[in-house]
């Protein structure tokens, strides 16, 4: 059997990382299995797999931006759009459930792409267009809705119905389906492995001859279209398309990606340890709230979790940035 290489997601420390976070979800599983007699059930992982399809979606694409060294601040908004133009398409205009959701993907991939282009091509920091689309589309959600939640009649919601004999519904396995999928472009093509080197260092991917505007557009892009994606699933999960879906979710987004291990400064990163931070927040979040705790002491619970895992990304960088420079002025020496 071949031997896995380091980008393979495969590759011994990978499996390290995967494990790590493996044991982290597993801790927290206990620990609120010891403080709390109705935590470990079958309904509660059923309501955690029906919970977090959308947010792993947006995460996942949230990762391949933060890898070139970007943010999008929008996909929140964005998956706010397209249960709106699904909604609207499907009541308003009539149209046929596939159109209605080809339009909805559509909106949300237009809206990416118009991120990346601008940011790209116009050289403005990501995070100031995307702060400008995060207002756009959410504009453009009231105005598609006339601010009015939309009740769909069941249209989409057996794809968050637990399917009989596993508990899970489709979202969920659709969901890891595309986790899978995108890890394996990151750690095994080219425009994955692009990815990586653009947010390690453009300047001399660019000094090598290879473009990066297209991949660097192409990221915003898929992280809108799964971001439609995720408004689809959040649309069938409450049976309604609502002007206010995703507000906030950008920021569990980022938390979920920073948890899993991808670097705020680009060029590291994983999908699947990013679909561990989604279990890591939402087990806590369930979790906390089994345990009567109020909303504001979920925040601090979070944020903490958050600002810790940042900083320990942060010193990381700072341990292999002095290594490199101690190298390196060993070599000039």
């Amino acid at each position: 059997m071949k031997k896995p290489t380091q980008n393979s997601p495969f590759a011994l420390s990978s499996l390290k990382e995967y494990a790590s976070m493996l044991a982290i979800w597993i801790g927290l599983i206990i620990l609120f299995s010891l403080l709390s007699d109705r935590f470990f059930s079958a309904a509660t992982f059923s309501s955690l797999a029906n919970q977090i399809p959308a947010l792993t979606l947006v995460a996942a694409g949230m990762t391949l931006v933060i890898i070139t060294a970007g943010i999008d601040l929008s996909v929140g908004s964005i998956l706010g759009l397209a249960g709106s133009v699904f909604g609207i398409s499907l009541l308003g205009w009539g149209l046929p459930l596939p159109l209605a959701v080809i339009l909805a993907l559509v909106a949300g991939s237009l809206a990416g792409w118009v991120n990346g282009w601008i940011s790209v091509s116009w050289r403005v920091p990501s995070f100031i267009v995307t702060l400008g689309m995060l207002e756009i589309a959410r504009g453009l959600s009231y105005l598609a809705t006339d601010s009015q939640t939309m009740y769909l009649n069941g249209a989409l919601g057996s794809l968050s119905r637990p399917i009989a004999g596993i508990g899970i519904p489709v979202t969920f396995i659709v969901a890891i389906i595309i986790v899978i999928l995108l890890q394996f472009i990151l750690s095994r093509t080219v425009f994955g492995r692009r990815l990586i080197a653009i947010g390690t260092n453009e300047q001399a991917v660019t000094l090598a001859g290879i473009r990066t505007q297209g991949p660097r557009v192409a990221v915003f892009a898929i992280a809108g279209f799964l971001a439609a994606i995720g408004g689809l699933f959040y649309t069938s999960r409450l049976g309604s398309a609502d002007p206010n879906a995703g507000v906030g979710l950008e920021l569990s987004a980022i938390a979920a990606v920073v948890i899993g291990g991808t670097s705020l400064m680009g060029g590291r990163g994983s999908v699947i340890n990013t679909f561990f931070g989604v279990l890591i927040i939402a087990t806590l979040e369930s979790g906390l709230a089994q345990l009567g705790a109020s909303e504001p002491v979920k925040r601090v619970i979070t944020g903490a979790v958050i600002v810790g895992a940042a900083s320990l990304d942060a010193w990381r960088n700072q341990l292999q940035g002095g290594a490199l420079g101690f190298l390196k002025k060993l070599v000039q020496r």
